[in-house]
């Protein structure tokens, strides 16, 4: 016969053995095995470049060095131009990398650089001159264990080949 304590004492044995079971099979998400994905910025399209919004499509390459796939939550970023944001925001647009593979991954960015259109006449007054850009952006990973990546990638451009026709 069952009764309710006997019921109760069933439960808490088959959520211990569930825990337990949980814990030593996802060891390898706190190995030290673990390898963060490497995240490459591979493109950026220009979709609209008006005087008061501008839109882009990033395109970023995401490496798995895992031997088990990798699913890919979502990202935040921020660009900056000669250290002036042009633009931050996230997607939580999901992918999952194959182990030992990879996966490509687009972001769209709206930006406006209107409040900071002095700051980059200036920049546009010597089209030779580079100029920097950084983008940071942190990737989350993972499903039950979540883990964030972050990503730094930076250098410079020159605005005048840019602008010849």
């Amino acid at each position: 016969m069952v009764t309710s304590n006997n019921l109760g004492k069933w439960k808490t044995a088959f959520l211990f053995i569930l825990v337990a079971n949980l814990a030593s099979g996802c060891s390898t998400w706190f190995s030290t095995d673990f390898a963060e994905p490497d995240v490459q910025l591979v493109d950026v399209e220009v979709i609209h470049a008006r005087l008061l919004e501008q839109q882009f499509k990033l395109y970023f390459r995401i490496d798995n060095p895992n031997s088990s796939s990798l699913p890919v939550r979502g990202i935040n970023y921020e660009i900056h131009l000669n250290g002036v944001p042009l633009g931050k925001g996230k997607s939580n647009k999901w992918v999952t990398v194959p182990a030992h593979g990879h996966a490509y991954f687009d972001l769209p960015v709206h930006t406006n650089i209107w409040r900071h259109i002095r700051t980059l006449v200036r920049l546009l007054e010597k089209p030779d001159q580079a100029v920097s850009y950084a983008l940071q952006a942190e990737v989350k990973t993972g499903l039950l264990f979540k883990k964030k990546v972050k990503v730094t990638r930076g250098g410079s451009i020159i605005p005048g080949e840019f602008l010849k026709d």
